[in-house]
């Protein structure tokens, strides 16, 4: 089933240095773009992190320091990769836990602004989990009756992702071929920022999801404690989340 569109929608995979999106890099990222007409566009590239990559995400996805050495920065590419998405939707494989929230990382550090604003996200492996608890690799074999060879190359994947997303369509009849109601069905909990860090209370208010604050609304401990602010700035916080702590704070402030 081809994807009904309004507007392009990006399905992008990233390999990665490691799983921790406050301090880990991308090495390779891939892209296809789908635009309403079906016109794709496909965009892959390495990425030399400039930081070490561990043993263990090597074993992983075959990336290696050495490989990397002649490759752009993330920075070198960062101003490409958002006009490539500028404007379209964005969907992956785990992506609104990991691919989006990583990538937000990449592109603050690189001054490249970044921002959901507009933009919906469909996560096909929250679809995938909540019709039948299972892997990408499986996902790719389940809908499409295909084997994923290399697995866990940022291009594999990407291309598998797509192809299972429309392949979910075709099996599931309260699947709805609508990007909202696809990004509403793969949405977890409403969150502020992507790791989770503020979330919305039932009345669209942003509040605290962890440490002493916990549950409590963001503007009412940013007035009362205005040192937390200043604390989370400081720390090991995705910057996405320090982003958007910032644009509440001053949201209040301006009122």
């Amino acid at each position: 089933m081809d994807l009904k569109l309004t507007k392009p929608i990006v399905f992008f995979d990233l390999e990665t240095t490691g799983i921790n999106i406050a301090t880990d890099r991308i090495v390779e990222i891939s892209i296809v773009k789908i635009h309403p007409d079906g016109r794709e566009e496909r965009y892959t590239q390495r990425i030399n992190p400039i930081i070490e990559i561990p043993a263990e995400a090597s074993a992983v996805h075959g990336i290696t320091n050495e490989m990397l050495l002649n490759e752009p920065t993330f920075k070198e590419v960062a101003t490409k990769i958002r006009d490539m998405i500028k404007g379209c939707d964005l969907a992956g494989f785990n992506s609104n836990r990991f691919d989006i929230p990583l990538l937000a990382e990449e592109m603050l550090r690189a001054e490249v602004d970044f921002s959901m604003k507009g933009r919906l996200a469909i996560d096909v492996q929250t679809i995938f989990h909540k019709k039948e608890q299972r892997t990408l690799g499986a996902a790719y074999k389940f809908y499409c009756d295909k084997d994923l060879d290399n697995a866990h190359s940022a291009e594999a994947d990407t291309n598998a992702t797509f192809e299972v997303l429309k392949a979910q369509l075709d099996r599931y009849d309260d699947l709805e071929n609508d990007m909202k109601k696809l990004s509403e069905y793969s949405s977890h909990r409403d969150r502020a920022d992507f790791a989770g860090y503020i979330l919305f209370d039932d009345k669209g208010e942003e509040i605290f999801s962890f440490g002493k604050y916990k549950g409590k609304r963001v503007t009412e401990i940013l007035e009362k404690d205005q040192g937390y602010y200043a604390w989370i700035q400081q720390s090991e916080f995705p910057l996405y989340t320090k982003k958007v702590l910032t644009e509440i704070k001053l949201r209040n402030f301006n009122k």
